[in-house]
């Protein structure tokens, strides 16, 4: 299943107006130290995060497999300071490594296959600095999602070029994994972007990250800071680093 967003440029040029900043990144955000440091931002998409860690002064790379998306982040403010490469978390390499690899957006949970999970996983590995640091996070599969999710709801943005609404459903929910589209309504068009997320447990993530040599040090339920609870979290926020370091 191939999401629109990775593919049609109109709808990459929309994504931000309809993801605006907000407390997640702020999260991630205050990862960083006040001194520079490397970062690699699996999975950037527009580049929101890469530009703010850029304008404080940190040396950023961010991969993304969306072309369309990476036309975007290059028109950041700070877009020319950082390296972009377009490229899957799996099948990226760099003689770089990295104090701090972070996955946002949930993007953990595109990763389909446990042979995907894996091979992003042993990414992080050989790009993290021997006391790096690895975050991520994926929604909690103990709650329902259906019950939070299945409902629809217009969002509706103006800017100098068009006019958009934004109309979401869950389709389905079988398992560990969910569909769901959203349709676009453009002043002369309607796009639909068909999108697929599995959600993993707690332990399935942990052996993962444990058979790449990543082992967890914590794990987080909410962007303000709480330790994870399988009853009421909605985050599992993963902080990881090499096993023995």
């Amino acid at each position: 299943m191939i999401d629109e967003h990775y593919v049609n440029q109109k709808l990459a040029n929309l994504y931000d107006a309809n993801n605006p900043w907000s407390v997640d990144r702020d999260f991630y955000l205050a990862l960083a130290p006040a001194t520079q440091i490397d970062i690699l931002d699996l999975g950037c998409g527009t580049g929101l995060i890469c530009n703010a860690f850029a304008e404080r002064g940190h040396k950023v790379t961010g991969v993304d497999p969306a072309l369309q998306m990476l036309n975007v982040a290059r028109q950041k403010p700070y877009g020319s300071e950082i390296e972009w490469v377009c490229s899957t978390a799996q099948a990226f390499r760099s003689n770089k490594c990295f104090d701090l690899i972070i996955m946002t957006g949930h993007a953990f949970q595109v990763l389909l296959t446990d042979a995907d999970v894996a091979a992003a996983c042993a990414s992080m590995w050989m790009h993290l600095k021997p006391h790096g640091r690895v975050v991520f996070e994926s929604r909690n599969p103990d709650l329902d999602w259906t019950e939070l999710w299945n409902h629809e709801f217009n969002i509706k943005s103006d800017d100098k070029l068009t006019k958009e609404s934004r109309h979401f459903k869950l389709i389905l929910n079988a398992g560990e994994f969910t569909n769901f589209e959203v349709q676009y309504r453009l002043a002369n068009e309607t796009l639909t972007s068909r999108s697929q997320l599995r959600f993993m447990s707690l332990t399935t993530i942990a052996d993962h990250l444990n058979s790449a040599g990543l082992q967890v040090e914590t794990v987080l339920g909410e962007w303000t800071g709480e330790q994870f609870d399988p009853r009421r979290s909605h985050e599992m926020i993963f902080f990881a680093g090499h096993i023995g370091k």
